[in-house]
Protein backbone atom coordinates (compact mmCIF):
# COMPACT_ATOMS: atom_id res chain seq x y z
CA UNK A 1 0.00 0.00 0.00
CA UNK A 2 1.61 2.96 -0.84
CA UNK A 3 1.79 5.87 1.61
CA UNK A 4 -0.71 8.63 1.98
CA UNK A 5 -0.40 11.84 0.81
CA UNK A 6 -1.81 14.08 3.06
CA UNK A 7 -2.90 17.24 1.30
CA UNK A 8 -3.45 20.74 2.76
CA UNK A 9 -6.99 21.14 3.89
CA UNK A 10 -6.63 24.70 3.80
CA UNK A 11 -7.22 24.65 -0.06
CA UNK A 12 -9.80 26.69 -1.68
CA UNK A 13 -13.30 24.53 -1.01
CA UNK A 14 -16.02 24.82 -3.09
CA UNK A 15 -19.16 23.51 -1.50
CA UNK A 16 -20.67 20.59 -3.46
CA UNK A 17 -24.18 19.38 -3.25
CA UNK A 18 -25.12 17.42 -0.70
CA UNK A 19 -27.32 14.64 -1.17
CA UNK A 20 -29.13 12.11 0.40
CA UNK A 21 -30.08 8.38 -0.50
CA UNK A 22 -34.07 7.67 -1.25
CA UNK A 23 -35.94 4.80 -1.57
CA UNK A 24 -37.75 3.48 -4.63
CA UNK A 25 -40.34 5.46 -5.51
CA UNK A 26 -42.43 2.78 -6.14
CA UNK A 27 -42.15 1.63 -2.78
CA UNK A 28 -42.15 -2.24 -4.13
CA UNK A 29 -40.95 -4.68 -1.47
CA UNK A 30 -39.04 -6.66 -3.06
CA UNK A 31 -36.41 -3.86 -4.65
CA UNK A 32 -32.73 -4.78 -3.62
CA UNK A 33 -31.54 -3.07 -0.45
CA UNK A 34 -29.37 -1.00 -1.16
CA UNK A 35 -27.11 2.13 1.06
CA UNK A 36 -25.66 3.83 -1.72
CA UNK A 37 -26.30 7.86 -2.06
CA UNK A 38 -27.69 8.52 -5.59
CA UNK A 39 -24.39 9.14 -7.17
CA UNK A 40 -23.57 5.34 -7.12
CA UNK A 41 -25.08 3.91 -10.06
CA UNK A 42 -26.53 0.37 -9.51
CA UNK A 43 -23.69 -1.51 -11.74
CA UNK A 44 -20.95 0.31 -9.63
CA UNK A 45 -22.92 -0.74 -6.47
CA UNK A 46 -23.45 -4.68 -7.66
CA UNK A 47 -19.84 -4.13 -8.51
CA UNK A 48 -18.41 -3.43 -5.50
CA UNK A 49 -17.41 -6.43 -3.51
CA UNK A 50 -15.35 -7.26 -6.38
CA UNK A 51 -13.73 -3.69 -6.07
CA UNK A 52 -13.24 -4.02 -2.74
CA UNK A 53 -11.76 -7.60 -3.32
CA UNK A 54 -9.27 -6.31 -6.17
CA UNK A 55 -5.65 -6.69 -4.09
CA UNK A 56 -7.06 -9.77 -3.53
CA UNK A 57 -5.45 -11.80 -5.92
CA UNK A 58 -5.99 -15.84 -4.33
CA UNK A 59 -8.48 -17.20 -2.45
CA UNK A 60 -5.50 -18.56 0.00
CA UNK A 61 -5.12 -15.28 1.33
CA UNK A 62 -5.10 -16.10 5.29
CA UNK A 63 -7.12 -13.41 6.75
CA UNK A 64 -10.34 -11.44 4.84
CA UNK A 65 -10.43 -14.23 1.85
CA UNK A 66 -13.77 -14.37 2.63
CA UNK A 67 -15.31 -10.40 2.85
CA UNK A 68 -17.45 -9.30 0.83
CA UNK A 69 -18.11 -12.65 -0.69
CA UNK A 70 -21.94 -12.68 0.31
CA UNK A 71 -21.92 -16.13 2.59
CA UNK A 72 -20.23 -16.71 5.99
CA UNK A 73 -19.29 -19.00 7.98
CA UNK A 74 -19.92 -19.47 11.38
CA UNK A 75 -18.51 -22.84 11.98
CA UNK A 76 -21.39 -25.98 11.39
CA UNK A 77 -23.10 -22.91 9.61
CA UNK A 78 -22.94 -20.97 6.70
CA UNK A 79 -24.95 -18.11 6.35
CA UNK A 80 -26.62 -16.13 3.48
CA UNK A 81 -27.88 -12.04 3.51
CA UNK A 82 -31.18 -11.62 1.89
CA UNK A 83 -32.45 -8.34 1.41
CA UNK A 84 -35.08 -8.95 -1.19
CA UNK A 85 -38.68 -9.23 0.31
CA UNK A 86 -42.33 -9.62 0.38
CA UNK A 87 -44.57 -7.64 1.56
CA UNK A 88 -46.94 -10.06 4.15
CA UNK A 89 -48.99 -7.79 6.63
CA UNK A 90 -48.69 -4.40 7.18
CA UNK A 91 -50.43 -2.47 9.95
CA UNK A 92 -50.85 1.86 9.84
CA UNK A 93 -52.83 3.96 13.07
CA UNK A 94 -52.69 7.06 10.64
CA UNK A 95 -53.98 7.80 7.37
CA UNK A 96 -50.21 9.03 6.24
CA UNK A 97 -49.20 5.42 6.47
CA UNK A 98 -45.96 5.96 8.60
CA UNK A 99 -47.16 4.91 12.05
CA UNK A 100 -47.33 1.20 11.70
CA UNK A 101 -45.17 -1.51 10.73
CA UNK A 102 -44.95 -4.12 7.77
CA UNK A 103 -44.04 -7.86 7.91
CA UNK A 104 -41.90 -9.31 5.31
CA UNK A 105 -40.63 -12.98 4.01
CA UNK A 106 -37.89 -13.37 1.46
CA UNK A 107 -38.84 -12.91 -2.37
CA UNK A 108 -37.08 -16.31 -3.23
CA UNK A 109 -34.35 -19.14 -0.75
CA UNK A 110 -31.64 -19.50 -2.53
CA UNK A 111 -30.95 -23.42 -2.71
CA UNK A 112 -30.04 -25.38 0.28
CA UNK A 113 -30.78 -22.56 2.39
CA UNK A 114 -33.50 -22.28 5.06
CA UNK A 115 -35.49 -19.53 6.38
CA UNK A 116 -34.80 -19.06 9.78
CA UNK A 117 -37.89 -16.27 10.78
CA UNK A 118 -39.35 -13.28 9.25
CA UNK A 119 -38.15 -9.56 9.40
CA UNK A 120 -40.20 -6.55 10.34
CA UNK A 121 -39.62 -2.92 10.25
CA UNK A 122 -41.24 0.62 10.81
CA UNK A 123 -43.30 2.66 8.09
CA UNK A 124 -41.56 5.76 8.44
CA UNK A 125 -38.23 4.75 6.64
CA UNK A 126 -37.43 3.19 3.42
CA UNK A 127 -36.40 -0.64 3.39
CA UNK A 128 -33.27 -1.04 4.93
CA UNK A 129 -32.74 -4.54 6.68
CA UNK A 130 -32.06 -8.22 6.36
CA UNK A 131 -32.63 -11.64 7.04
CA UNK A 132 -29.79 -14.29 8.02
CA UNK A 133 -30.67 -17.74 5.79
CA UNK A 134 -28.64 -20.74 7.00
CA UNK A 135 -27.46 -24.21 6.16
CA UNK A 136 -24.93 -26.99 7.31
CA UNK A 137 -21.80 -27.54 6.36
CA UNK A 138 -21.56 -30.64 5.32
CA UNK A 139 -17.87 -32.51 7.23
CA UNK A 140 -17.39 -29.45 9.41
CA UNK A 141 -15.57 -31.11 12.30
CA UNK A 142 -13.76 -29.31 15.36
CA UNK A 143 -10.58 -30.59 17.18
CA UNK A 144 -12.66 -31.25 20.09
CA UNK A 145 -15.20 -33.31 18.15
CA UNK A 146 -12.66 -35.95 16.92
CA UNK A 147 -11.11 -36.05 20.53
CA UNK A 148 -14.61 -36.51 22.43
CA UNK A 149 -15.96 -38.79 19.60
CA UNK A 150 -19.40 -37.53 20.33
CA UNK A 151 -22.10 -37.62 17.49
CA UNK A 152 -23.53 -34.36 17.46
CA UNK A 153 -27.43 -33.94 16.53
CA UNK A 154 -28.14 -32.11 12.67
CA UNK A 155 -27.20 -28.30 12.82
CA UNK A 156 -31.03 -27.41 11.60
CA UNK A 157 -33.70 -29.10 12.20
CA UNK A 158 -37.37 -28.40 11.67
CA UNK A 159 -39.99 -27.32 14.43
CA UNK A 160 -42.23 -29.77 15.68
CA UNK A 161 -45.47 -27.15 15.51
CA UNK A 162 -46.01 -23.53 15.82
CA UNK A 163 -47.94 -21.56 18.32
CA UNK A 164 -50.46 -18.23 17.78
CA UNK A 165 -48.55 -15.47 19.47
CA UNK A 166 -51.00 -13.03 19.00
CA UNK A 167 -53.14 -11.49 15.39
CA UNK A 168 -55.07 -8.43 15.43
CA UNK A 169 -58.35 -10.89 14.46
CA UNK A 170 -59.57 -11.01 18.12
CA UNK A 171 -63.14 -10.89 17.36
CA UNK A 172 -63.38 -7.05 18.34
CA UNK A 173 -64.14 -4.61 16.19
CA UNK A 174 -61.03 -2.68 16.29
CA UNK A 175 -59.18 -3.84 12.93
CA UNK A 176 -56.05 -3.23 11.35
CA UNK A 177 -56.79 -3.73 7.92
CA UNK A 178 -56.15 -7.35 6.88
CA UNK A 179 -55.84 -10.13 9.31
CA UNK A 180 -51.94 -10.92 10.20
CA UNK A 181 -51.12 -13.65 12.20
CA UNK A 182 -47.77 -14.63 14.03
CA UNK A 183 -46.29 -17.66 14.96
CA UNK A 184 -43.49 -18.86 17.50
CA UNK A 185 -42.21 -22.07 16.05
CA UNK A 186 -41.86 -24.58 18.64
CA UNK A 187 -38.31 -26.22 18.43
CA UNK A 188 -37.73 -29.84 19.27
CA UNK A 189 -35.30 -30.61 22.59
CA UNK A 190 -32.06 -29.10 22.46
CA UNK A 191 -33.18 -26.22 19.94
CA UNK A 192 -33.76 -22.60 19.50
CA UNK A 193 -35.67 -21.02 17.65
CA UNK A 194 -34.53 -17.74 15.74
CA UNK A 195 -37.32 -15.97 14.77
CA UNK A 196 -41.51 -15.67 14.29
CA UNK A 197 -43.17 -16.64 11.13
CA UNK A 198 -46.02 -14.53 9.67
CA UNK A 199 -48.68 -15.54 7.42
CA UNK A 200 -51.79 -13.86 6.12
CA UNK A 201 -54.63 -16.81 7.30
CA UNK A 202 -54.87 -18.55 10.57
CA UNK A 203 -53.93 -21.92 8.89
CA UNK A 204 -50.50 -23.06 10.89
CA UNK A 205 -47.47 -22.51 8.50
CA UNK A 206 -45.76 -25.99 7.32
CA UNK A 207 -42.92 -26.64 9.46
CA UNK A 208 -40.60 -27.60 6.29
CA UNK A 209 -40.77 -23.63 5.69
CA UNK A 210 -38.64 -22.70 8.76
CA UNK A 211 -35.77 -24.07 10.65
CA UNK A 212 -34.74 -24.40 14.25
CA UNK A 213 -30.83 -24.23 15.47
CA UNK A 214 -28.84 -26.48 17.52
CA UNK A 215 -28.73 -24.66 20.93
CA UNK A 216 -25.05 -24.75 21.46
CA UNK A 217 -24.71 -23.10 17.62
CA UNK A 218 -26.61 -20.02 19.31
CA UNK A 219 -26.40 -16.83 21.64
CA UNK A 220 -28.92 -15.59 23.73
CA UNK A 221 -30.51 -11.82 22.06
CA UNK A 222 -32.49 -8.92 23.64
CA UNK A 223 -34.96 -7.13 22.56
CA UNK A 224 -33.54 -3.51 21.44
CA UNK A 225 -35.58 -0.85 19.68
CA UNK A 226 -39.91 -0.91 20.07
CA UNK A 227 -41.07 -0.56 16.62
CA UNK A 228 -44.84 -0.90 17.87
CA UNK A 229 -47.69 -1.08 20.14
CA UNK A 230 -50.49 -3.33 19.38
CA UNK A 231 -53.60 -3.17 21.70
CA UNK A 232 -56.02 -6.07 21.85
CA UNK A 233 -58.98 -5.00 23.71
CA UNK A 234 -60.35 -8.64 24.59
CA UNK A 235 -57.17 -10.25 25.93
CA UNK A 236 -56.90 -7.17 27.39
CA UNK A 237 -52.94 -6.62 27.19
CA UNK A 238 -50.91 -4.94 24.82
CA UNK A 239 -48.60 -6.91 22.38
CA UNK A 240 -45.15 -5.01 21.35
CA UNK A 241 -42.64 -5.63 18.12
CA UNK A 242 -39.14 -5.28 18.66
CA UNK A 243 -36.13 -5.07 17.01
CA UNK A 244 -33.82 -8.19 18.48
CA UNK A 245 -30.05 -7.46 19.18
CA UNK A 246 -27.45 -10.44 20.29
CA UNK A 247 -26.93 -9.62 24.22
CA UNK A 248 -22.53 -10.44 23.36
CA UNK A 249 -21.82 -7.32 21.80
CA UNK A 250 -18.01 -5.76 20.99
CA UNK A 251 -14.95 -6.60 19.41
CA UNK A 252 -15.17 -9.67 21.42
CA UNK A 253 -18.80 -10.49 20.97
CA UNK A 254 -19.62 -14.22 19.05
CA UNK A 255 -23.69 -13.18 19.11
CA UNK A 256 -25.09 -13.30 15.42
CA UNK A 257 -28.16 -11.69 14.79
CA UNK A 258 -30.62 -12.94 12.19
CA UNK A 259 -32.77 -10.13 11.12
CA UNK A 260 -35.64 -11.17 13.11
CA UNK A 261 -38.26 -9.43 15.51
CA UNK A 262 -39.60 -10.24 18.67
CA UNK A 263 -43.43 -10.00 19.57
CA UNK A 264 -44.30 -10.07 23.23
CA UNK A 265 -46.02 -8.39 25.91
CA UNK A 266 -45.32 -4.93 27.24
CA UNK A 267 -45.12 -5.98 30.91
CA UNK A 268 -41.56 -7.24 29.99
CA UNK A 269 -41.98 -10.50 32.16
CA UNK A 270 -39.60 -12.51 29.72
CA UNK A 271 -36.06 -13.03 31.73
CA UNK A 272 -35.10 -14.57 28.25
CA UNK A 273 -36.70 -14.12 25.19
CA UNK A 274 -38.26 -17.22 23.36
CA UNK A 275 -36.11 -16.86 20.48
CA UNK A 276 -32.04 -16.70 20.10
CA UNK A 277 -29.76 -15.52 17.53
CA UNK A 278 -26.51 -17.38 16.22
CA UNK A 279 -23.16 -17.64 17.23
CA UNK A 280 -19.79 -17.45 15.37
CA UNK A 281 -17.57 -20.22 16.34
CA UNK A 282 -15.63 -19.94 13.35
CA UNK A 283 -12.62 -18.55 15.53
CA UNK A 284 -10.73 -17.40 12.00
CA UNK A 285 -13.06 -14.28 11.01
CA UNK A 286 -12.92 -15.02 7.29
CA UNK A 287 -15.55 -12.66 6.89
CA UNK A 288 -13.36 -9.61 8.42
CA UNK A 289 -11.16 -7.64 5.24
CA UNK A 290 -7.47 -7.77 5.27
CA UNK A 291 -5.44 -4.93 5.52
CA UNK A 292 -5.60 -3.81 1.92
CA UNK A 293 -9.24 -4.16 1.80
CA UNK A 294 -9.49 -1.69 5.37
CA UNK A 295 -7.58 0.70 3.12
CA UNK A 296 -9.88 0.58 0.07
CA UNK A 297 -12.86 1.21 2.82
CA UNK A 298 -11.45 4.30 4.37
CA UNK A 299 -10.51 5.53 0.99
CA UNK A 300 -14.47 4.56 -0.38
CA UNK A 301 -16.46 5.76 2.84
CA UNK A 302 -14.21 7.90 4.74
CA UNK A 303 -16.26 10.82 6.29
CA UNK A 304 -15.57 14.54 6.16
CA UNK A 305 -15.80 15.68 9.69
CA UNK A 306 -16.50 19.63 9.55
CA UNK A 307 -15.90 22.19 11.87
CA UNK A 308 -18.51 25.24 13.51
CA UNK A 309 -16.81 28.43 11.56
CA UNK A 310 -15.99 30.06 14.83
CA UNK A 311 -14.46 26.99 16.29
CA UNK A 312 -11.43 27.73 18.04
CA UNK A 313 -10.27 24.80 19.54
CA UNK A 314 -9.02 22.42 16.36
CA UNK A 315 -7.80 18.96 16.19
CA UNK A 316 -4.41 18.30 15.94
CA UNK A 317 -2.51 14.86 15.44
CA UNK A 318 -1.20 12.99 18.64
CA UNK A 319 2.71 14.10 17.42
CA UNK A 320 2.37 17.66 17.12
CA UNK A 321 0.83 17.95 20.24
CA UNK A 322 3.54 15.77 21.69
CA UNK A 323 6.46 17.81 19.86
CA UNK A 324 4.92 21.43 20.73
CA UNK A 325 5.62 21.02 24.72
CA UNK A 326 2.65 19.10 26.09
CA UNK A 327 4.60 17.77 29.17
CA UNK A 328 3.94 14.36 31.53
CA UNK A 329 2.97 15.00 34.64
CA UNK A 330 4.12 12.43 37.84
CA UNK A 331 2.47 12.72 41.33
CA UNK A 332 4.98 13.77 43.71
CA UNK A 333 7.45 15.43 40.74
CA UNK A 334 7.18 19.56 41.08
CA UNK A 335 7.74 19.59 36.98
CA UNK A 336 6.57 17.85 34.17
CA UNK A 337 8.96 16.21 31.46
CA UNK A 338 8.70 16.47 27.72
CA UNK A 339 6.98 13.95 25.83
CA UNK A 340 9.07 12.38 22.58
CA UNK A 341 7.31 12.71 19.21
CA UNK A 342 6.49 9.17 19.05
CA UNK A 343 5.18 8.81 23.00
CA UNK A 344 7.58 6.38 23.97
CA UNK A 345 8.56 7.87 26.72
CA UNK A 346 4.77 7.33 28.25
CA UNK A 347 3.93 4.60 31.06
CA UNK A 348 2.78 1.28 29.23
CA UNK A 349 2.05 -0.96 31.68
CA UNK A 350 -1.73 -1.30 30.71
CA UNK A 351 -3.58 0.22 33.68
CA UNK A 352 -4.90 4.10 35.46
CA UNK A 353 -3.64 4.34 38.65
CA UNK A 354 -3.75 7.80 38.49
CA UNK A 355 -0.15 8.87 40.12
CA UNK A 356 0.83 10.25 36.05
CA UNK A 357 -1.10 12.98 33.42
CA UNK A 358 -0.49 15.30 30.72
CA UNK A 359 -0.97 18.74 30.96
CA UNK A 360 0.21 21.74 29.10
CA UNK A 361 3.15 23.69 29.77
CA UNK A 362 3.00 27.54 31.40
CA UNK A 363 5.14 29.07 29.15
CA UNK A 364 3.69 30.66 25.59
CA UNK A 365 3.10 27.52 23.86
CA UNK A 366 -0.09 26.84 25.88
CA UNK A 367 -2.26 29.04 24.11
CA UNK A 368 -0.63 27.63 20.79
CA UNK A 369 -1.38 23.89 21.49
CA UNK A 370 -5.03 25.01 22.91
CA UNK A 371 -6.28 26.65 19.15
CA UNK A 372 -5.11 23.10 17.97
CA UNK A 373 -3.06 22.48 14.58
CA UNK A 374 -5.78 21.92 11.71
CA UNK A 375 -2.82 21.01 8.89
CA UNK A 376 -1.47 17.89 10.65
CA UNK A 377 -4.80 16.45 12.25
CA UNK A 378 -5.98 13.28 11.16
CA UNK A 379 -8.26 10.65 12.30
CA UNK A 380 -6.94 7.57 14.13
CA UNK A 381 -8.85 4.13 13.10
CA UNK A 382 -9.57 1.29 15.02
CA UNK A 383 -10.98 -1.86 12.72
CA UNK A 384 -12.78 -4.23 14.90
CA UNK A 385 -15.39 -7.39 14.47
CA UNK A 386 -18.88 -6.21 14.97
CA UNK A 387 -22.30 -8.78 15.62
CA UNK A 388 -20.03 -11.65 15.60
CA UNK A 389 -17.65 -10.62 12.77
CA UNK A 390 -20.49 -10.37 10.12
CA UNK A 391 -19.75 -6.53 10.17
CA UNK A 392 -16.79 -4.57 10.42
CA UNK A 393 -16.38 -1.69 12.86
CA UNK A 394 -14.07 1.44 11.85
CA UNK A 395 -14.08 3.31 15.00
CA UNK A 396 -12.40 6.99 13.58
CA UNK A 397 -11.21 9.13 16.75
CA UNK A 398 -10.01 12.61 16.28
CA UNK A 399 -7.78 14.22 18.66
CA UNK A 400 -8.70 17.68 19.80
CA UNK A 401 -5.66 19.26 22.76
CA UNK A 402 -8.12 21.37 24.13
CA UNK A 403 -12.26 20.98 25.23
CA UNK A 404 -13.99 24.49 25.16
CA UNK A 405 -15.90 25.79 27.72
CA UNK A 406 -20.29 25.20 27.84
CA UNK A 407 -22.73 27.84 26.85
CA UNK A 408 -26.41 27.02 28.34
CA UNK A 409 -29.39 27.70 26.84
CA UNK A 410 -32.59 29.24 28.74
CA UNK A 411 -34.81 29.91 26.01
CA UNK A 412 -33.95 32.98 24.16
CA UNK A 413 -30.98 33.38 26.96
CA UNK A 414 -27.32 32.62 26.00
CA UNK A 415 -25.22 32.67 29.14
CA UNK A 416 -21.54 31.43 28.97
CA UNK A 417 -20.56 29.16 32.06
CA UNK A 418 -17.00 30.11 32.34
CA UNK A 419 -13.99 27.29 32.76
CA UNK A 420 -17.33 24.97 32.97
CA UNK A 421 -16.92 22.06 30.26
CA UNK A 422 -13.27 23.10 29.32
CA UNK A 423 -10.17 20.53 29.75
CA UNK A 424 -7.18 19.25 28.31
CA UNK A 425 -6.94 16.40 25.77
CA UNK A 426 -10.82 15.84 24.02
CA UNK A 427 -11.24 12.41 21.97
CA UNK A 428 -14.06 11.99 20.13
CA UNK A 429 -14.95 9.47 17.69
CA UNK A 430 -17.44 7.94 15.15
CA UNK A 431 -17.82 4.66 13.75
CA UNK A 432 -18.77 3.20 10.48
CA UNK A 433 -20.55 -0.38 10.86
CA UNK A 434 -19.64 -1.87 7.22
CA UNK A 435 -21.64 -4.96 6.04
CA UNK A 436 -19.26 -8.46 6.21
CA UNK A 437 -21.49 -9.94 3.12
CA UNK A 438 -21.62 -7.21 0.62
CA UNK A 439 -18.86 -4.10 1.66
CA UNK A 440 -21.82 -1.59 1.74
CA UNK A 441 -21.88 0.94 4.11
CA UNK A 442 -24.68 0.26 6.66
CA UNK A 443 -24.74 2.57 9.61
CA UNK A 444 -22.71 5.43 11.18
CA UNK A 445 -22.44 5.74 15.41
CA UNK A 446 -21.94 9.19 16.16
CA UNK A 447 -20.81 9.95 19.79
CA UNK A 448 -22.00 12.81 21.84
CA UNK A 449 -20.40 13.60 25.01
CA UNK A 450 -21.36 10.28 27.37
CA UNK A 451 -23.97 8.60 24.36
CA UNK A 452 -24.68 8.87 21.10
CA UNK A 453 -26.80 7.28 18.19
CA UNK A 454 -26.55 5.21 14.94
CA UNK A 455 -27.78 6.35 11.86
CA UNK A 456 -28.60 4.54 8.78
CA UNK A 457 -27.00 5.00 5.52
CA UNK A 458 -30.15 5.60 3.98
CA UNK A 459 -30.58 8.99 6.74
CA UNK A 460 -27.06 10.62 6.30
CA UNK A 461 -25.59 13.29 3.91
CA UNK A 462 -23.06 12.43 1.71
CA UNK A 463 -20.25 14.77 0.05
CA UNK A 464 -18.18 13.12 -3.36
CA UNK A 465 -19.64 10.17 -3.27
CA UNK A 466 -20.24 7.59 -0.72
CA UNK A 467 -18.46 9.80 1.86
CA UNK A 468 -20.73 10.55 4.45
CA UNK A 469 -20.87 14.30 6.83
CA UNK A 470 -19.82 14.13 10.12
CA UNK A 471 -20.82 17.74 11.69
CA UNK A 472 -18.78 18.46 14.80
CA UNK A 473 -19.91 20.61 17.31
CA UNK A 474 -18.68 23.99 18.56
CA UNK A 475 -16.03 24.07 21.41
CA UNK A 476 -17.36 20.17 22.71
CA UNK A 477 -16.54 18.29 19.65
CA UNK A 478 -19.68 15.89 19.94
CA UNK A 479 -20.52 14.52 16.79
CA UNK A 480 -23.79 14.86 14.80
CA UNK A 481 -25.40 13.88 11.32
CA UNK A 482 -26.92 17.35 10.67
CA UNK A 483 -26.01 20.95 10.75
CA UNK A 484 -27.63 22.75 13.51
CA UNK A 485 -28.70 23.18 17.44
CA UNK A 486 -28.49 20.15 19.62
CA UNK A 487 -29.64 20.72 23.05
CA UNK A 488 -27.84 18.76 26.03
CA UNK A 489 -30.82 18.56 28.14
CA UNK A 490 -34.14 19.10 27.76
CA UNK A 491 -34.92 20.38 24.07
CA UNK A 492 -38.51 20.15 24.70
CA UNK A 493 -38.03 23.45 27.58
CA UNK A 494 -35.35 24.91 25.60
CA UNK A 495 -32.73 24.18 28.61
CA UNK A 496 -29.58 22.65 28.42
CA UNK A 497 -25.98 22.95 26.98
CA UNK A 498 -25.39 24.17 23.70
CA UNK A 499 -23.97 21.83 20.90
CA UNK A 500 -23.87 24.13 17.42
CA UNK A 501 -22.69 22.49 14.50
CA UNK A 502 -22.32 23.61 10.63
CA UNK A 503 -20.44 23.59 7.78
CA UNK A 504 -17.30 25.69 7.49
CA UNK A 505 -13.88 25.66 5.45
CA UNK A 506 -12.47 24.17 8.43
CA UNK A 507 -12.91 20.43 7.90
CA UNK A 508 -10.95 16.75 7.95
CA UNK A 509 -11.42 14.64 5.22
CA UNK A 510 -11.00 11.37 6.39
CA UNK A 511 -10.77 9.52 3.77
CA UNK A 512 -7.53 10.54 3.12
CA UNK A 513 -6.31 12.10 6.64
CA UNK A 514 -5.97 8.94 8.68
CA UNK A 515 -3.75 6.17 10.30
CA UNK A 516 -4.80 2.73 11.36
CA UNK A 517 -3.73 2.51 14.40
CA UNK A 518 -5.06 -0.78 15.73
CA UNK A 519 -6.90 -4.42 13.68
CA UNK A 520 -6.85 -7.05 16.61
CA UNK A 521 -8.03 -9.37 13.63
CA UNK A 522 -4.84 -9.47 11.79
CA UNK A 523 -1.41 -10.67 12.11
CA UNK A 524 0.68 -9.36 14.02
CA UNK A 525 2.71 -7.35 11.62
CA UNK A 526 0.35 -5.75 9.87
CA UNK A 527 -0.36 -2.80 12.18
CA UNK A 528 1.94 -1.61 14.50
CA UNK A 529 0.02 -0.12 17.72
CA UNK A 530 2.06 3.86 18.48
CA UNK A 531 3.22 3.23 21.84
CA UNK A 532 1.00 6.66 22.74
CA UNK A 533 -1.80 4.36 22.41
CA UNK A 534 -0.97 1.96 25.50
CA UNK A 535 -1.10 5.27 27.73
CA UNK A 536 -4.26 4.13 29.72
CA UNK A 537 -3.87 7.62 32.35
CA UNK A 538 -5.78 11.04 31.79
CA UNK A 539 -4.76 12.87 28.57
CA UNK A 540 -5.20 16.06 30.76
CA UNK A 541 -5.30 16.58 34.84
CA UNK A 542 -7.78 16.21 37.00
CA UNK A 543 -8.82 19.59 37.67
CA UNK A 544 -10.72 20.28 41.20
CA UNK A 545 -12.76 24.02 41.15
CA UNK A 546 -16.03 25.56 42.44
CA UNK A 547 -18.17 24.58 39.10
CA UNK A 548 -20.53 22.71 40.65
CA UNK A 549 -21.15 25.29 43.59
CA UNK A 550 -21.14 28.28 40.82
CA UNK A 551 -23.64 26.33 38.83
CA UNK A 552 -25.70 25.82 41.98
CA UNK A 553 -25.67 29.44 43.46
CA UNK A 554 -26.58 30.28 39.73
CA UNK A 555 -29.50 27.78 39.66
CA UNK A 556 -30.59 29.34 43.37
CA UNK A 557 -30.82 33.04 41.51
CA UNK A 558 -33.25 31.54 38.77
CA UNK A 559 -36.77 32.30 38.80
CA UNK A 560 -38.96 29.33 40.47
CA UNK A 561 -40.34 28.07 37.04
CA UNK A 562 -37.52 27.25 35.86
CA UNK A 563 -35.23 26.71 38.40
CA UNK A 564 -35.96 22.82 39.20
CA UNK A 565 -36.27 21.87 35.70
CA UNK A 566 -33.00 23.54 35.16
CA UNK A 567 -31.64 21.59 38.42
CA UNK A 568 -32.64 18.33 37.30
CA UNK A 569 -30.91 18.56 33.46
CA UNK A 570 -27.73 19.08 35.21
CA UNK A 571 -27.96 16.75 37.56
CA UNK A 572 -28.28 14.29 34.67
CA UNK A 573 -25.17 15.77 32.85
CA UNK A 574 -22.04 13.72 32.80
CA UNK A 575 -19.48 14.66 35.58
CA UNK A 576 -16.72 15.38 32.44
CA UNK A 577 -18.73 18.38 31.67
CA UNK A 578 -17.63 20.10 34.94
CA UNK A 579 -13.92 19.44 34.20
CA UNK A 580 -14.00 16.78 37.26
CA UNK A 581 -11.86 14.34 35.88
CA UNK A 582 -9.33 14.37 33.03
CA UNK A 583 -10.59 12.35 29.79
CA UNK A 584 -8.63 8.79 29.24
CA UNK A 585 -7.13 7.95 25.64
CA UNK A 586 -8.98 5.44 23.17
CA UNK A 587 -7.94 2.21 24.54
CA UNK A 588 -9.33 3.03 27.93
CA UNK A 589 -12.75 4.06 26.55
CA UNK A 590 -15.19 0.99 27.41
CA UNK A 591 -16.10 1.37 23.50
CA UNK A 592 -12.58 0.24 22.22
CA UNK A 593 -13.69 -3.68 23.44
CA UNK A 594 -17.32 -3.21 23.98
CA UNK A 595 -20.42 -1.72 21.79
CA UNK A 596 -21.29 1.72 21.37
CA UNK A 597 -23.68 3.02 23.84
CA UNK A 598 -26.83 3.35 21.19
Amino acid sequence: MPPIKLVSIFKRFSMPHTSRWHPDATGSTGAMLTTFCPQMSPTISRCLPQLLNGLKVSRRVEVGGGFASGIASLGEIEVLKITQFVSIWGCNLSRRGNNGVTFYRPLRMPEGYHCLGHYCQPNDRPLHGYLLVAREVDGYFQESDHISNIVKLPALVEPIDFTLIWSPDDGSEEKYGECAYIWLPQPPDGYKSMGYFVTNKLEKPVVGEVRCVRADLTDRCETYRLMFNISSKCKNFLVQIWSTRACHRGMLGRGVPVGTFHCGSYKGTEKELPIACLKNLNSTLPTMPNIDQIHSLINHYGPTVFFHPKEIYLPSSVSWFFENGVLLHRDGMSSGEAILVCGTNLPTDGRNDTVCWMDLPTDGCRDKIINGNLESAKLYAHVKPALGGTFTDIAMWVFCPFNGPSTLKLGIVNISLGKIGQHVGDWEHITLRICNFTGELFSIYFSQHSGGEWVDAYNLEFIEGNKAIVYSSKSGHASYPRPGLYIQGSSKLGIGIRNDCARSHLFIDSSTHYEIVAAEHLRRNDIVEPGWLQFMREWGPTIVYSSRTKLDNFIDRLPLKIRFPVANIFRKLPAELFGEVGPTGPKEKNNWEGDERG
